[in-house]
């Protein structure tokens, strides 16, 4: 047996997170690559790059789907999307492109890639966020320790945080009064979802408040394709995709963020509720 089969023999069996074959013959390890995250969760993916990150930083992690399925997540402006990236057991897959070795993957982000979506953003590769992150080693001291509760036990200890989510994009918007449709850009953080004239503008038109929404649904009233609407107390909002695969994206993630607040209400949360504020 000589080197190539042995090494692809090695290379089929072991752990993709273990070994990636370089086109020399030789293995390295993606557990060397400064930038890949491992088991890191995508909540904490999203928190540390919209916490830290800038608009084309990135990292790779595993994804939790199955092994030699990674996930690399980027941020956007306002937003952190995912891609995957596919270990095939002699070659990596991203996007439409194919790398025999982990050199070969490096080098194309060396290179700063643009990638596009559905929703027609594009964003150029450009900060690959470490692993590792240099921070002082300095502790506070407990002057104060006392017990706010008594008579509870571990079963009261339930750990929650809100989910992250973001997503963003331009839509058509039907308006309010006059019924004429206007392209904005729209953004969804945490149970807020904004709109703005256009990706460049700093403040928001309206911040609409996901807790006060009751139904997201496909709408086929306004004869328009890819056409869906965000039903409130005060109004229906009747919102178009350029493509139905972005009009679906859309509807997925606010239907999963109404989900989650009913989750939320029912287990007796005691979030408070913000209002969905017109900017003049």
């Amino acid at each position: 047996m000589g080197r190539a089969e042995s090494l692809e023999g090695k290379m089929s069996t072991q752990d993709p997170s273990d070994l990636w074959s370089r086109s020399d013959g030789e293995a390295e390890l993606l557990q060397d690559l400064g930038w890949y995250h491992g088991n890191l969760t995508r909540h904490a993916a999203e928190a540390l790059l919209l916490s830290n990150g800038c608009d084309g930083s990135y990292l790779l992690r595993d994804s939790n789907e199955r092994i030699g399925l990674y996930s690399l997540s980027v941020r956007a402006k306002d937003s952190v999307k995912h891609f995957h990236v596919e270990y095939t057991g002699y070659s990596f897959k991203f996007g439409f492109n194919e790398f025999s070795s982990l050199r070969d993957f490096v080098k194309h982000f060396a290179n700063q890639p643009l990638i596009g979506s559905e929703t027609g953003t594009l964003i150029v590769l450009k900060h690959p966020y470490p692993k590792k992150v240099e921070e002082p080693s300095i502790y506070e001291s407990v002057r104060v320790h006392t017990a706010m509760q008594t008579g509870r036990s571990e079963n009261d200890l339930v750990p929650t945080a809100p989910s992250l989510g973001t997503k963003e994009g331009y839509l058509t918007k039907q308006g309010g009064l006059v019924k004429t449709w206007k392209t904005r850009w729209f953004t969804l953080h945490r149970n807020e979802l904004k709109y703005f004239k256009d990706q460049m503008s700093p403040e928001p038109i309206r911040i609409l408040d996901l807790t006060e929404c009751s139904a997201v649904q496909f709408d086929y009233s306004q004869e328009r394709v890819n056409c869906f609407c965000l039903v409130f107390p005060f109004r229906t909002f009747y919102l178009c995709a350029k493509t139905g695969v972005e009009a679906d994206e859309w509807i997925k993630i606010l239907r999963w963020k109404l989900s989650q607040i009913r989750k939320q209400l029912d287990q007796g949360d005691g979030t408070v509720r913000s209002r969905s504020f017109i900017f003049q």
